[in-house]
């Protein structure tokens, strides 16, 4: 681990390789699992706010149990997630023609109807990242279903922090993510 700002940053964003290979795994980290996608408060609030701009988007599956359970639930944890249809996949997930899941959060965002483009969670995966009190602590979550990922990103020689630029700046800006690149440029020189 190492520190920036108020981070605590696994070395292993930096020492392991990823990038998400969709062809073999067809979005199973949207399917499979125990609970739905993490949420941070505001982005409930962005749920409520840009609902009828995504519902075109989603399936009648994904409605329904929306309309059920809402469009976002407390998680067993206490805290807010994306509720799941049949206890399978996230409500916002479509499935395309070969059947790989895709967001309709982030396809509204593609069409311009929304401004923002998947949950951060989502974007960041597999970067997860617990808020304390004091820090924040950015971890590598390491999951069988992305073992394709992790052979794909070892193929091409590409650090976990790499493939989550985009949204490693849309969580802590510019000026952390070049820190953290400066950081392992000295790790990994």
């Amino acid at each position: 681990m190492f520190q920036i700002d108020n981070t605590l940053v696994s070395e292993d964003l930096i020492s392991k390789n990823f990038v998400c290979n969709l062809t073999a795994c067809k979005g199973a980290c949207c399917v499979e699992g125990e609970a739905g996608a993490p949420l941070e408060e505001k982005e409930t609030a962005m749920l409520d706010a840009d609902f009828e701009e995504i519902k075109p988007f989603l399936s009648s599956k994904g409605i329904a149990a929306i309309e059920k359970q809402g469009k976002y639930i407390n998680g067993k944890d206490g805290e807010f997630e994306t509720p799941l249809v049949n206890n399978k996949e996230c409500a916002y997930v479509v499935f395309n023609t070969n059947g790989t899941s895709q967001c309709g959060i982030e396809n509204a965002h593609k069409a311009k109807k929304i401004d923002w483009k998947k949950p951060i969670s989502c974007h960041l995966y597999p970067v997860r990242v617990k808020e304390y009190s004091e820090f924040h602590a950015v971890n590598y979550h390491e999951w069988h279903i992305c073992e394709s990922a992790c052979n794909l990103g070892e193929s091409l020689k590409i650090p976990i922090y790499q493939f989550v630029r985009e949204a490693l700046i849309r969580k802590f800006g510019k000026e952390w993510y070049a820190k953290l690149e400066s950081a392992a440029n000295q790790i990994n020189p």
